[in-house]
């Protein structure tokens, strides 16, 4: 029987954390945010998100092949929106250039393995972070990883439909929802008002 209460919370959830999914929550519609489980207004995530890092003790963002790589027209405009984010945040940056196992050694102080992103979140001491650019398939499987074994508070910024694993997750993140976060932040802060 699935649980409509289920929530999307800090770890450690445990070993084999069940997939948010299949505990009934689902991805929210355009225009809207999931928030720990529950559907919001995308607005409102935007304001949590910049609480979030800007309370965060140690905030990272992993940004993914997808914004790493100019692949495509926008994405130089969107990792440099990313980094402005995150300069505002004052939260570091470790990418995730691509999905190989990174063994038999990782060095988790400048590379993050999708395979076992806790042990990147474990050794930084990583309490908020943020997933862009990040291929959804492996995205889900980081978020469920980190859930089930940290204490991190994940966010997810999908260009797509969002990740019903992460704690906060935008759906059709575009640079205009990057410069928006931003600007969210430098206010919070007492900047630029």
């Amino acid at each position: 029987m699935l649980s409509t209460e289920y929530r999307v919370l800090r770890g450690p959830e445990g070993y084999l954390p069940p997939a948010a999914a299949s505990m009934g929550v689902v991805l929210p519609e355009k225009g809207s945010a999931l928030v720990e489980g529950c559907i919001v207004p995308k607005e409102d995530a935007m304001e949590l998100i910049a609480d979030k890092l800007l309370s965060a003790k140690n905030p990272f963002f992993f940004p993914g092949p997808l914004v790493l790589w100019a692949w495509k027209d926008g994405v130089v405009e969107k990792a440099k929106a990313i980094k402005e984010m995150a300069e505002a945040a004052e939260a570091k940056i470790i990418p995730m250039p691509d999905y190989r196992p990174k063994y038999p050694m990782i060095n988790p102080a400048i590379e993050i393995n999708p395979n076992h992103p806790n042990l990147t979140i474990w050794h930084n001491k990583i309490d908020v972070c943020v997933f862009i650019g990040v291929h959804c398939h492996y995205a889900n499987m980081a978020l469920k990883i980190i859930r089930g074994g940290t204490e991190c508070y994940t966010i997810a910024l999908c260009g797509e439909a969002g990740h019903e694993d992460a704690m906060i997750s935008l759906r059709d993140v575009r640079v205009e929802d990057l410069k928006r976060m931003t600007q969210i932040i430098m206010e919070k802060k007492g900047v630029g008002k």
